[in-house]
């Protein structure tokens, strides 16, 4: 059962309302969805929770999905800093968070906080640090985020604006909107150094065909993160979650568990 419910999260910058769907029980994992939006992690976190039997918590980041977004809050290290605050107070302990995209991008951010109640993150297919002759493909039209997604395109969900209907296609306008206010170029130039701060176990996953960015990008991702994990996921692309499922999960299934 997925419950919904709205928190008031405090930061330096004032309160932040946030939105977050909640479904299972045991150890907490968190999330964090890409700019694809929280309707891309959804049928996932279904799978996670029942094959894993955890606690499975995926927010809205503001200004997705019509939500509400506060005009202070408009950076990666602004949402960081929201989801600090979500783990305090939803009370949750040793926290594992999960981020695709540029929610892997926040949890790095995240871990970088050093919040008490954050055990552990994992980045699938994350974007925000710079690497030389790797760059992110940001700015893709509709018609490109299919190819550059997906190790097979012909599987991906329609993603042309105009066969929406009308409430749709709002949504879809404001997520591209907020993801290109939070993320700018998809990089921080800052970010790749500071991540050998990062003090808590980190598993690295990619897609072996993402073109969003590149398996090079990834192990660069993962090699500036002390005692990192990297892992390439065969036949898939930018947004395993909805791709290949089983497979992100059998690369998660220990990293979330118990033995941890």
């Amino acid at each position: 059962m997925t419950i919904s419910h709205p928190i008031t999260i405090p930061t330096s910058f004032g309160d932040v309302p946030l939105s977050a769907d909640d479904r299972g029980t045991g150890r907490a994992v968190v999330i964090l969805h890409g700019g694809a939006g929280p309707a891309s992690v959804a049928g996932f976190a279904d799978l996670l929770a029942k094959a894993t039997g955890t606690r499975v918590i995926v927010p809205t980041h503001p200004g997705f999905g019509g939500t509400a977004r506060p005009d202070a809050l408009a950076t990666i290290r602004g949402l960081a800093e929201v989801y600090a605050g979500m783990l305090d107070s939803l009370d949750l302990r040793d926290a594992t968070v999960i981020g695709n995209s540029m929610g892997g991008w926040i949890a790095a951010e995240l871990a970088l906080r050093h919040p008490a109640r954050l055990g552990r993150i994992a980045i699938v297919d994350g974007v925000g640090i710079e690497v030389d002759g790797h760059p992110v493909a940001g700015s893709l039209a509709p018609a490109q985020l299919a190819e550059y997604s997906w190790y097979d395109p012909s599987k991906a969900p329609s993603l042309d604006p105009a066969a929406l209907p009308p409430a749709a296609r709002e949504i879809f306008a404001g997520n591209r909107a907020t993801l290109a206010l939070y993320g700018g170029t998809m990089t921080d130039p800052t970010l790749r150094e500071r991540l050998a701060a990062v003090d808590v176990p980190a598993l690295v996953l990619w897609g072996e065909a993402d073109r969003i960015a590149d398996a090079d990008y990834g192990r660069a991702f993962a090699a500036a993160i002390p005692g990192a994990r990297f892992e390439l996921l065969p036949r898939t692309g930018h947004v395993p979650q909805m791709e290949t499922p089983g497979v992100l999960l059998d690369a998660l299934r220990s990293f979330v568990g118990d033995d941890q």
